[in-house]
């Protein structure tokens, strides 16, 4: 059987959204209740394919809308994780249609390693909308995007 293209994965949503009771006590602590959900790729592709020019967004500001948008108290981090990175191969992997995934940030506005063309074309795509960056490390160096919380996109 043939693997399945991004753009398949993306719009598999199986019997997703769903929401699920976490019993582990660490995770009730850590994530701030029991109720988390289980997003659809598709719902994390939407989201990112509606920020602007020059605005940014973070993985924690799309996991806090989902989870207040289907009423769950978070967003599975893992697989929050997965389908963002999912939607960007998705979109490269298409003709038209393509999202400007670039614009998404991991938590404290660091730039995501896992998007295709890495963080080098993540910085470019950046940097061409005017964005400038610190870095972190000194052997493995991570990038992150200055001032980003200024330039946060504000979802409704």
């Amino acid at each position: 059987m043939a693997r399945k293209t991004f753009n398949e994965k993306l719009n598999d949503s199986k019997d997703m959204p769903k929401i699920i009771k976490v019993t582990d006590e660490k995770s009730i602590e850590r994530y701030g209740g029991e109720d988390m959900l289980i997003a659809p790729p598709l719902e994390y592709n939407e989201i990112m394919a509606k920020i602007p020019k020059g605005k940014l967004i973070t993985t924690g500001q799309i996991r806090e809308f989902l989870a207040m948008k289907h009423g769950a108290e978070f967003t599975c981090p893992l697989t929050a994780g997965i389908f963002i990175s999912l939607a960007a191969q998705a979109s490269e992997e298409r003709e038209d249609n393509k999202i400007p995934f670039w614009r998404t940030l991991k938590k404290d506005g660091e730039l995501n390693p896992k998007y295709p063309g890495g963080v080098e074309y993540q910085k470019e795509m950046l940097e061409n909308e005017g964005h400038s960056f610190i870095t972190k490390g000194r052997k493995n160096i991570r990038y992150f995007v200055e001032d980003y919380e200024d330039k946060l996109f504000e979802l409704e």
